[in-house]
């Protein structure tokens, strides 16, 4: 059912108020102009607002009305004088007056009670989702969707096709990838994002993609709340976890038209458990650029406002803009810190997780997520049932050979070659280290040489990683708990496929 067939629904039921929640204006007054002409072309779409006063689509000459209560006047004059035509009155921006006027929530009240009888109804536009308690048994709340890609296709036809000056490039299927590039925009901000792809280089071809999805980058970034993330790591870029590699693998086309024909549900999601430092925040990036799906990020601690409903009123709309932006990769980093309030909240901490745990359980756009967490102990037991979760992996400290190819990795990623290097020496000293602190005895190998003016050498990471005290050895009580919570079969090893193997070739922890 789209939104206009929603309203329309409504509107036939009799619904004298209806308040529309979107930040996208115009669209709605297009859309509620739609629903008008379908219903009757002899009626006529009246907005009003502070600044403009009374406007109708049709031009008919309208009283005057300075404020909201002279405005809901006029409208229950005109409505009763004609009670046979069914006029839409659309009041922008009027939460702005019933929240700090009674006389308007009353006065609106009482107008939806009349308008009942007569063929007229009322629609407030607004960007809030909060109804005052006085009009919620007379209102009915309806939440716009952004645009889906066949509008954000028919905006982009429209500046390609009407629009003087304009070369392009593009295929129909070009077309396509870039309206679904733009989805999670509005209609405005993705018309502005065509238009800068196009005085940028003078023509819309393929770069439009990149520079669209630039501009959403920045747009989501505004949601505070999630940030977007450019599909770059590959399996490559991951050492080891082997297990988990050939799980993903195996759903790597799960996401595609063809998927669903054979009768595959879209997977869930997978939670990411354990040590820090072992690649859980690296794997989740990998997801994406394996998938080839946005990934978005979901900072837990950017949810919470100081007003009262403004986290929950924030985890709503990031999670609205996540399945906008489907088929996706949503990202929840360290998702235990979700619960840090501890109870001197308010409760806010827990309503807000509670919001994400039954989205999690009952959404069905293909938003798949990756939570990951260090502290198991800190997570209430419904957070890692099933039915959220596809699978629960623990990340291990890695073994030796998990050890040569992540040192190998990020040598790579430094310009270097691997085969120069005695790379199982170094991974036979680097016993008990975590991905994460290779990577950094690297870096400090880097830093050293680079002052003395020459290239790294085997004794400059040696050195490095006879520096660097790691946390099988800082921390081996938290290690060990953590170990006993994949012992007792509560999930999957990221680097074997047997639990026995697993046990068998962990990394012993050092006793003194």
């Amino acid at each position: 059912m789209t939104i206009a067939d929603e309203i329309r629904l409504y509107l036939r039921a009799r619904v004298a108020l209806i308040v529309l929640v979107t930040v996208e204006e115009q669209r709605a007054l297009d859309v509620l102009d739609e629903v008008r002409a379908a219903r009757d072309s002899a009626s006529d779409l009246v907005s009003w607002d502070v600044a403009e006063r009374f406007a109708s689509v049709q031009g008919r000459q309208l009283p005057d009305a300075v404020d909201p209560i002279v405005a809901l006047d006029k409208i229950k004059t005109l409505a009763q004088e004609s009670p046979e035509r069914r006029d839409l009155y659309v009041l922008k921006d009027f939460h702005e007056f019933w929240a700090r006027d009674p006389r308007v929530r009353r006065k609106l009240r009482t107008l939806a009670q009349q308008l009942v009888f007569t063929g007229a109804s009322l629609v407030v536009t607004t960007p809030e989702r909060t109804v005052p308690a006085e009009l919620r048994d007379d209102a009915v709340l309806v939440e716009m969707p952004l645009p889906a890609a066949d509008a954000l296709r028919a905006a982009l036809d429209v500046l390609i096709d009407d629009t003087a000056g304009v070369r392009s490039r593009l295929t129909e299927h070009g077309r396509a990838r870039l309206a679904q590039a733009a989805l999670g925009l509005t209609a405005a901000q993705a018309r502005r994002a065509f238009a800068k792809a196009i005085v940028r280089d003078k023509v819309l071809d393929d770069r439009g993609i990149d520079a669209v999805v630039a501009e959403k980058k920045a747009i989501i970034r505004e949601s505070q709340a999630l940030e977007f993330y450019a599909a770059e790591e590959t399996p490559d870029d991951v050492g080891g976890l082997d297990e988990l590699k050939k799980w993903l693998a195996l759903r790597e086309r799960a996401f595609t038209e063809e998927a669903a024909a054979f009768g595959l549900p879209a997977p869930k999601g997978l939670a990411l458990i354990g040590i820090p430092g072992t690649g859980k925040s690296l794997t989740a990036k990998m997801i994406g650029g394996l998938w080839r799906l946005p990934l978005l990020r979901l900072d837990i601690g950017a949810l919470f406002g100081s007003l009262v409903g403004e986290s929950e009123e924030r985890v709503r709309r990031a999670l609205q803009l996540a399945e906008t932006v489907a088929p996706c990769v949503l990202w929840i980093d360290e998702v235990e810190k979700g619960l840090a309030g501890g109870g001197l909240d308010g409760g806010t901490a827990q309503r807000v997780f509670g919001t994400i745990l039954t989205w999690m359980q009952e959404k069905t756009d293909p938003v798949f997520v990756v939570a990951t967490a260090n502290d198991v102990t800190a997570l209430p037991p419904e957070t890692l049932r099933r039915g959220r979760f596809d699978e629960i992996f623990f990340l291990d400290l890695p073994t030796e050979p998990e050890r040569r190819e992540i040192i190998a990795v990020h040598l790579r990623k430094r310009r270097r070659d691997p085969g120069t290097f005695d790379v199982h020496r170094l991974a036979r000293l680097a016993d008990g280290y975590t991905g994460a602190e290779l990577e950094q005895a690297i870096v400090d190998a880097l830093y050293h040489a680079f002052a003395a003016d020459r290239d790294i050498s085997d004794d400059d990471l040696a050195a490095a990683i006879a520096r660097t005290v790691p946390l099988s050895r800082s921390q081996r009580e938290v290690i060990e708990r953590l170990r006993g919570w994949l012992r007792e079969g509560r999930a999957q090893s990221a680097s074997f496929a047997e639990a026995d193997l697993a046990a068998r070739s962990q990394v012993r922890l050092e006793l003194s």
